[in-house]
């Protein structure tokens, strides 16, 4: 397969003229959509957004290669973009971008298109193939340069089949380095690229391995491992590392491989790289660890905060699809027993809906005992992930000295502790054992991280943390009961407007958070309160882009249409775009109307009885029609708030930015 085949003529544009990054995505998942790639457009684009999220497609020298990969693709494609006065794509470098390459990669198994996709991210890293393509003056001559290219690059396969038989087996190279990216896709095979060009520049001689979407290519052999003088693991996700047990490693994420190779070359020869603990892990769980790690050994104390969210952040993205899942099995048990409503027995009255129930539950219970174990694992990789499930489940249970009647779960805070005590103590651990006979080397993993780790996250679980917590969370369980008429209605407001705040971010998922440990608790007016507060931002902006069309520019009214389905699935995000765009007025105008729709919610005594599902959950609100009204009044809100700050749009001038 060539490259061509994968780009369309409809899919390239020479003349674009974004006015900032989220427009230039915006046009080019149109110019996607052109060409036939993908059945889904707005499923595609939130998925290219969330990965840009995640870090820059901007890799620098005036080149962007965003990309999604998702079932909204039909079947792979590239659309292209040339902007001759450049955007500001927040480039590694710094410098406006020129040229922007789409990628539309599908779910399947079928790999073929990944090699083709890697050659051109390799190609890109040629200044003069990327010059040829910017002064190109049609989509044809655009094409014709591609494919000339593409005639005289071998395919990566080939080429790292032609970097193993032109070194003999036994030539050692000074560096090795590994490079992966979260898709797999481009920025793996530029890192390795970046490396090799920079090494070959300075007479290092280098081998890189690759851990793409289509597995490991230029694998690592024991011998060049042994005898290497540092290795360099450049990656974004979770790489075999145990194998580099003892020897100096330098981990930085991949986009420091592309922005400074010379300075990690530098770096790796410095011979200041850390040594990798013997018993770093076992195969597979080595993963990208820039935010525990200050520059030469420092523990700075902004280091040390954003180690401590990233941990965070790792238990509560596993822990969410559970808490999803399970609510909303849950909520359909009680839909299947709407013939018991109201009565004791309401959602286990029939043999249905009990055994709906029993799996939510199952899942919804487990939602602490994965948040703890994945902290763990963050903290003191895999030999953690033990301890820190089960002192999650101990967390649960609410086990402590008191009479087993009298356990109360300690709940999230409970779980919390437990997953970074457990990752702390592996990591003492693996001090205190530094020293063991080289004989027991190999049951360490095995048996003394466990049971050593187990004996102490259990005994600090039992003893100390649950009985003072699972008070606490009684406390606070019996304050959101108590909380009557207007101290419920300012609670609920201001958990609406935290949900407007980042969309997605940390204080979302914080407020978000609030409302599940709420539910979990029997409160289920806050957690429909919550879930007010997710739904306006989208509908809100879709009602403006409705009633004030004038105060949008054409591409933002056809994206706005969008987000009355985004809304109506509780799908926050679906305000990002605008945001990027427009922060100083969509933020405010979404938190006046999420904070109006979550007090109306809880003054009109709605309740919902799962963590997600939007509309769909309005048969199981006792007050549909209330909640309606609730999400009305701040949509409403937020489209009136947001037409009076922002300006009208000339018919000719609506590609302009907002002021």
């Amino acid at each position: 397969m060539r490259i061509t085949e994968l780009l369309d003529k409809r899919s390239i544009s020479l003349t674009a003229a974004p006015a900032s990054k989220s427009e230039a995505l915006d046009m080019a998942v149109d110019l996607m959509a052109a060409g036939g790639k993908i059945r889904d457009k707005e499923a595609y684009r939130k998925e290219v957004y969330l990965r840009e999220e995640e870090s820059t497609t901007g890799v620098g020298g005036g080149i962007a290669i965003p990309h999604g990969k998702c079932d909204a693709v039909e079947k792979p494609g590239l659309a292209a973009m040339v902007i001759k006065d450049g955007v500001d794509f927040d480039s590694l470098d710094g410098e406006p971008v020129n040229l922007i390459f789409l990628i539309a990669a599908p779910n399947t198994k079928d790999n073929i298109h990944l090699d083709v996709l890697s050659k051109l991210s390799i190609l890109l890293m040629d200044e003069q193939f990327s010059e040829n393509l910017k002064k190109a003056s049609t989509p044809e001559e655009f094409l014709q340069i591609i494919d000339e290219a593409d005639e005289e690059k071998p395919d990566v396969d080939e080429q790292l089949a032609a970097q193993t038989e032109s070194e003999p087996q036994e030539k050692a190279c000074r560096i090795l380095a590994v490079t992966s990216c979260p898709t797999g896709i481009a920025h793996t095979y530029m890192a390795a690229e970046s490396l090799e060009n920079k090494a070959r520049e300075r007479g290092i001689s280098i081998k890189v391995e690759t851990n793409g979407a289509d597995g490991v290519k230029n694998h690592l052999t024991e011998q060049e491992i042994e005898n290497a003088e540092c290795i360099i693991v450049a990656a974004d996700k979770a790489v075999e590392t145990a194998r580099f047990a003892g020897k100096p490693v330098l981990r930085v994420p991949v986009s420091q491989a592309l922005k400074d190779p010379e300075m990690l070359l530098h770096r790796a020869l410095s011979g200041t790289a850390p040594l990798e603990p013997e018993d770093e892990s076992v195969p597979g769980m080595g993963c990208n660890r820039k935010a525990g790690r200050a520059k030469d050994g420092a523990a700075a104390p902004q280091e040390f905060g954003r180690k401590l969210y990233t941990d965070l952040m790792n238990g509560v993205s596993h822990m969410i699809p559970f808490i999803t899942g399970g609510g909303i099995l849950i909520a359909l048990s009680y839909f299947l027993d709407r013939g018991n409503a109201g009565a004791e027995m309401f959602g286990r009255g029939t043999s249905l809906a009990m055994l709906v129930r029993t799996i939510g539950n199952t899942s919804f219970n487990l939602m602490y005992v994965v948040l703890a174990g994945f902290i763990a694992m963050s903290v003191g990789d895999l030999p953690a992930l033990v301890a820190g499930m089960a002192g999650g489940m101990l967390a649960i249970q609410g086990t402590s000295l008191a009479p087993q009647a009298e356990w109360v779960s300690s709940g999230f805070w409970g779980a919390m502790i437990a997953g970074f005590a457990a990752g702390l103590v592996v990591k003492l651990l693996r001090t205190a054992f530094k020293r063991l006979p080289s004989a027991l080397v190999h049951i360490k993993t095995v048996l003394l991280y466990p049971v050593a780790s187990l004996a102490v996250v259990g005994f600090m679980m039992v003893f100390l943390v649950n009985a003072p917590l699972g008070r606490f969370n009684t406390w606070i369980y019996q304050l959101l009961a108590s909380m009557q008429g207007g101290s419920r209605v300012v609670m609920a407001a201001v958990l609406g407007a935290l949900m407007a705040v980042d969309f997605g971010g940390p204080i979302n998922k914080a407020a978000y958070l609030f409302g599940t440990v709420a539910l979990a608790g029997g409160q289920e007016e806050f957690m429909a309160a919550v879930m007010a507060g997710g739904m306006v931002p989208p509908l809100g902006v879709a009602l403006a882009g409705t009633l004030f069309p004038e105060r949008f520019t054409t591409k933002e009214r056809h994206t706005a249409m969008t987000n009355y389905l985004m809304g109506a699935c509780f799908i926050t995000e679906g305000v990002v775009p605008f945001v990027l765009r427009d922060p100083l007025h969509v933020i405010p105008s979404c938190m006046a109307g999420a904070s109006l729709a979550a007090a109306l919610s809880m003054l009109f005594g709605c309740a919902v009885p799962a963590p997600h599902g939007g509309m769909f959950l309005l048969p199981l609100n006792p007050h549909p029609f209330r909640y309606l009204l609730a999400l009305l009044m701040g949509s409403l809100l937020t489209a009136v708030t947001l037409a009076a700050l922002r300006r009208k749009y000339p018919p000719k001038d609506e590609e302009q930015p907002t002021n």
